[in-house]
């Protein structure tokens, strides 16, 4: 029963997963299958949580619509492996970490937006000055597995100075909607903390398919629009400030940021222009064509200060979030002149006119936005302004689609999300492999525990088989014990009775007689009680040679008998149960030589040589019964199954017969062991 259940659990650790003793760490960047493989079943439903919370918290890839700049296009290549390139300069060096790579975003009629002509293998390489060669902070290949996406890739790395930085193409990916090989990027992005330092700065290319008038061109590499809507997927929405205003009269807009301010930044979100597919609205509904920013640590603005001016020319100056940068200057208050308002055209609305509108109005010092919450106030009063579009709303911090967020998070968890989504089909897969297994595994350990139930059974019938198979074998040895011992020592008795009657002149002889029945009657009593319990004593039969020769001289009377003990060198061990055996065997012999042979010599042989051991009882009687097939007497068979020996039978060429028993010592409860010298152990009882 133990090694059947010890079976059982080692099959059934089989069947389970092996366990990790080293637990993996999770990190939140993107898993690879040997990571996979190696976290446990809860640990994947640990991640896939964790991805599911994070997804919920991480801004999302809301896409543009309208007319706007689409980016930078190369001209198209005959083969995949290229060497086209694109650089970005500095106007001056600055300490940089990060550059972002945002795709061209193209509509796939089955996948929906795919990134367009994005790279396959490139490296982003940075310098200082005139050092061409710089250094490789970014090199990814056909196993980054960037691609499908329509998130930015965003290469961070350790703080350097740098004046320039380069993208170098090694592979193309063909483009969409013709399968030609050239490169596309709609925006790049180099940031020193949270500032754009590539914003408007000089760009070279290998190789440029723009043309006047085009929507491609290296210069919108770094105009600041990317293809997507700021949605940071948290806090509450707001509605962005909207109301027409007079053509005739300056209108101005004036923050006071509460306290004098190092900015170096205005960044203008626009207007939330519709809800519906098509929009009713063009993308650059409200923004002005032309606009001036002042700044000023004066209310009246009599120190005031021209920070930058904005001028629209066509619909690829505006977007989302038009972004101006200055020289950095320390001002408390920031005014926004409206020069050229935005004008709706004739036959676009029932109300056409001049009109303004942002959903949120950002000043940045040092990335950070100081005008958030702060004061709002007009020069005039407008016209129609549109109920809940407030001017409050201006510096609330959100857009129609809730929070804003710095340009840097937002692109980073654009990255994050898509990192995320393209890990999580992974990690359900394999989640859901894992069930497979275990529920193959539960069924593999129902049909184990089946066959456990089925093995118990059996091995309890084979149990209560053997125990009665182990009574039956008791009752045999029982019977044969009673019949080998008490009838030879019956037979003895009756025997040396009739001596005592014969020798009734001699009385020292009917004594001697008398003496030796009574010995004989003290061991059948003692014989009986062995047979009725079975337990082999350690003092019975112990000297097997000394209680052979008593069993000779009682049993064989008058007989002329002759024992001889052959060891070979060594003594014999003989186990209690085998040595009870093996005498009853030669007390049946004697006994049947007395009662059948009609003989007057016996002699006995054992002989041990180690590996065998041998009894044989040789008689000069009239010899066994010639007609029988099977010459061993059957009390003899019986005894000799019992010790699991071979017995046989042979006549003697002078008369009589020749019994003969062999025993293997490894099978039936012999030992051999050396000689022990005598000398060496003066209280060693020599039985020979």
């Amino acid at each position: 029963m133990i090694i059947t259940f010890g079976a059982f659990i080692g099959a059934i650790s089989s069947c389970l997963p092996a366990d990790v003793t080293a637990t993996p760490v999770i990190n939140d960047s993107d898993l690879d299958e040997w990571q996979l493989k190696r976290l446990s079943v809860s640990q994947l439903e640990q991640r896939i949580a964790t991805i599911d919370r994070q997804l919920r918290s991480l801004a999302k890839p809301s896409f543009r619509t309208g007319v706007a700049a689409v980016g930078y296009r190369s001209q198209e290549q005959s083969i995949q492996a290229t060497t086209d390139w694109i650089q970005v300069t500095l106007n001056k060096p600055a300490i940089i970490d990060q550059v972002v790579l945002v795709p061209t975003i193209w509509r796939d009629s089955l996948l929906g937006f795919q990134a367009d002509a994005f790279p396959l293998e490139f490296c982003v390489r940075i310098g200082d000055g005139a050092d061409e060669d710089g250094e490789i902070v970014g090199r990814y290949g056909a196993k980054d597995r960037l691609l499908p996406r329509v998130a930015p890739v965003v290469v961070s790395f350790p703080a350097r100075k740098a004046s320039w930085a380069r993208i170098e193409v090694n592979t193309l990916s063909p483009r969409g909607w013709d399968g030609a090989f050239l490169l596309q990027l709609s925006e790049i992005l180099i940031f020193s903390g949270h500032v754009n330092v590539a914003l408007r700065q000089a760009v070279e290319t290998s190789s440029n398919f723009g043309f006047d008038h085009s929507p491609w061109d290296s210069e919108y590499l770094v105009d600041g629009f990317v293809p997507y809507l700021m949605d940071a997927s948290q806090g509450r929405p707001s509605l962005a400030f909207v109301s027409e205003i007079s053509r005739d009269r300056m209108v101005s807009l004036t923050i006071d940021l509460g306290k004098p301010e190092w900015i170096s930044e205005v960044r203008l979100h626009a207007t939330d222009v519709s809800d519906t597919a098509p929009q009713s609205q063009p993308e650059n509904f409200g923004i002005p064509s032309q606009l001036v920013i002042k700044g000023a640590n004066l209310p009246d603005f009599s120190d005031g200060v021209r920070l930058v001016e904005h001028t629209s020319g066509s619909p690829y100056d505006s977007g989302p979030i038009l972004t101006t940068r200055f020289s950095k200057t320390c001002c408390r208050y920031v005014q926004l002149e409206i020069v050229n308002p935005f004008v709706v055209p004739e036959g676009m609305v029932r109300r056409t006119g001049a009109w303004l509108g942002f959903a949120e109005i950002e000043i940045l010092a040092s990335g950070q936005n100081v005008a958030l919450n702060k004061n709002v106030k007009a020069n005039t009063v407008f016209i129609r302004a549109q109920k809940g579009r407030l001017l409050s709303s201006l510096t609330d911090g959100r857009n129609m689609l809730g929070k804003i967020l710095p340009t840097r998070q937002w692109l980073s968890e654009l990255a994050t999300r898509h990192d995320l989504e393209k890990e999580r089909p992974r990690v359900a897969a394999e989640l859901s492999s894992r069930y497979r297994q275990q529920k193959a595994n539960l069924i593999r350990m129902s049909w184990l525990a089946g066959l456990l139930i089925l093995i118990v059974i059996c091995t309890i019938l084979v149990e209560r088989i053997t125990r009665r198979r182990a009574v039956l074998q008791t009752r045999e040895r029982i019977a044969a014990d009673l019949h080998d011992e008490l009838g030879a020592n019956l037979h003895a008795i009756a025997l040396l009775g009739d001596l005592a009657q014969a020798a009734t002149d001699s009385p020292d002889r009917v004594k001697n007689m008398l003496q030796r029945s009574r010995a004989l009657t003290e061991r059948s009593g003692e014989a009986l009680r062995y047979c009725s319990n079975m337990l082999v004593s350690d003092g019975l039969f112990g000297d097997l040679e000394e209680n052979m020769r008593r069993c000779a001289d009682h049993v064989t009377a008058d007989l002329d008998h002759e024992l001889t003990l052959e060891s070979a060198g060594v003594d014999m061990e003989v186990k209690p149960r085998v040595r009870v055996d093996l005498f009853l065997f030669y007390k049946e012999c004697l006994t049947n030589i007395l009662r059948h042979a009609h003989a007057t010599k016996v002699t006995t042989v054992l002989r041990f040589d180690g590996n065998h051991l041998y009894l044989t009882v040789t008689d000069n009687g009239c010899g066994l019964n010639q007609s029988r097939s099977n010459r061993v007497p059957k009390s003899l068979r019986r005894r000799a199954r019992l010790l699991s020996a071979r017995v046989s039978a042979t006549d003697v060429v002078d008369g009589g017969t020749k019994v003969e028993l062999k025993l293997r010592t490894r099978y039936f409860g012999l030992q051999s062991r050396k000689s022990i010298n005598v000398a060496e152990y003066p209280h060693h009882d020599d039985r020979r």
